[in-house]
């Protein structure tokens, strides 16, 4: 197969995994991983340089739970070792859901996984003001007791209960780039960033440090972009594009917008920061980190998608 001179970064959505409504069971996570590779099937077909990108949300919730429960009975493992699990748990699912479909299709390309390393800054803003939440629903008792128990930060998920929270910091780089870019140039479709990989901070000595906190996969997701130097990213989500005025009756789906516009809507309070509005931060940030273009759709319309057929395309 001849490689075109273009990468793309995809980036699934939390959906690709698991569905509402839909038992968390891994024959299910198994079950959604195939369904929504189609889009990645078509871009390896046509001899794109790919990486992948995942959500890890509710396998993080699964993973909390389990050490709430274990608690006093095994040692406890905390937020940035759970997130490394999950980036290879995950990314196994991919990995081998991928290769089958490669094989089906008589398409000769190489998966890997690679459980990523992301740089922040320890003194990020989120670290003071946690705020990303995490884990299981408490009641006010329940939570306030947690909170002395064991330290966390904890906050009402407003409509739903109490939550912890932990900080989000913002991705800076990633400590293996320069294996990922040569290994993405080579042809090696890779899955990487795991959401928003494991955050690690540099102490003043230079060593590494781990961070308990979880990062934006969709913002990790441009930074891989802009490292890789790759053309295009695509955010593929619950929603079939972005809207103007979501959920109301004069809701307007954008098929095509630009950087400056995108800009003038997150300001006017367009895209919420609990949904839309990290994709658009992260889309601004990957066109003027060096990118050309960013598609959001819906996973079920992301072969339309690329393509030019649906979704929202932002220039």
């Amino acid at each position: 197969m001849q490689l075109k001179n273009r990468s793309v970064v995809i980036a699934l959505g939390g959906n690709a995994i698991t569905r509402k409504g839909v038992p968390d069971t891994i024959t299910n996570q198994f079950k959604h991983t195939r369904e929504s590779l189609p889009p990645i099937l078509k871009l390896a077909r046509e001899g794109f340089k790919i990486a992948i990108t995942h959500g890890n949300g509710p396998q993080i919730g699964n993973a909390l739970l389990r050490v709430e429960i274990a608690s006093g009975s095994a040692p406890e493992l905390p937020l940035g070792i759970l997130v490394a699990d999950t980036e290879g748990g995950i990314g196994y699912m991919i990995e081998q859901s991928l290769q089958n479909a490669l094989r089906s299709e008589k398409i000769e390309r190489d998966v890997v996984t690679l459980v990523t390393q992301t740089v922040v800054d320890r003194n990020d803003p989120s670290v003071k003001d946690p705020n990303k939440f995490v884990g299981q629903i408490y009641d006010e008792e329940d939570a306030k007791r947690y909170a002395v128990e064991n330290g966390w930060a904890m906050k009402e998920d407003k409509g739903r209960g109490w939550r912890r929270v932990v900080p989000s910091p913002r991705p800076i780089k990633f400590v293996n780039s320069k294996v990922m870019k040569q290994l993405v140039d080579s042809g090696v479709i890779v899955i990487t960033a795991g959401g928003g990989g494991a955050p690690v901070y540099y102490e003043d000595d230079g060593q590494l440090e781990g961070m308990n906190a979880v990062i934006d996969k969709d913002r990790a997701s441009a930074v891989l972009g802009n490292d890789i130097g790759a053309d295009t990213l695509v955010i593929l989500t619950e929603t079939d594009g972005v809207y103007l005025d979501f959920g109301e009756p004069t809701q307007k789906m954008i098929e095509r917008m630009t950087v400056d516009e995108a800009k003038n809507y997150l300001k006017s309070g367009q895209f919420p920061k609990g949904s839309m509005g990290p994709k658009i931060e992260a889309a601004i940030q990957f066109i003027e980190g060096g990118g050309k273009k960013v598609i959001i759709s819906s996973i079920d319309d992301g072969c339309e998608a690329l393509d030019g057929g649906s979704g929202t395309t932002i220039i």
